[in-house]
């Protein structure tokens, strides 16, 4: 199999920014959700806090908060599996290249 390091390294900076917005939109999400459900449960008519902790944890706001948050870890993995295999053939490709210069020696 041929490798072409330069179109690895090539992908890898083409999608460095795409990962780097994935991972920011997450990380974004994740903080959002706890201050999400604090204002779900100022919102709520509940005495007790723990009443209203459910209350916000039931609201289909917050469900719907957690399916974005789904989505973007989901984005965010495929890139970053994506970034690994492309480091992965750059790695093999360098191994291939060591093991052609050792072979050339030994002849």
């Amino acid at each position: 199999m041929k490798i072409d390091p330069h179109k690895a390294v090539d992908f890898i900076l083409e999608n460095a920014k795409d990962f780097a917005a994935a991972k920011a939109q997450r990380i974004y999400l994740e903080e959002f959700r706890k201050s999400k459900k604090a204002l779900l449960m100022k919102e709520s008519f509940e005495e007790t806090v723990g009443a209203q902790e459910r209350e916000a944890y039931a609201h289909v706001e917050y469900r719907e908060l957690l399916k974005g948050l789904k989505e973007a870890i989901e984005i965010e993995e495929k890139l970053r599996w994506d970034l690994i295999a492309a480091q992965a053939r750059i790695d093999v490709w360098r191994s291939q290249e060591a093991s052609n210069r050792s072979e050339g020696r030994v002849l």
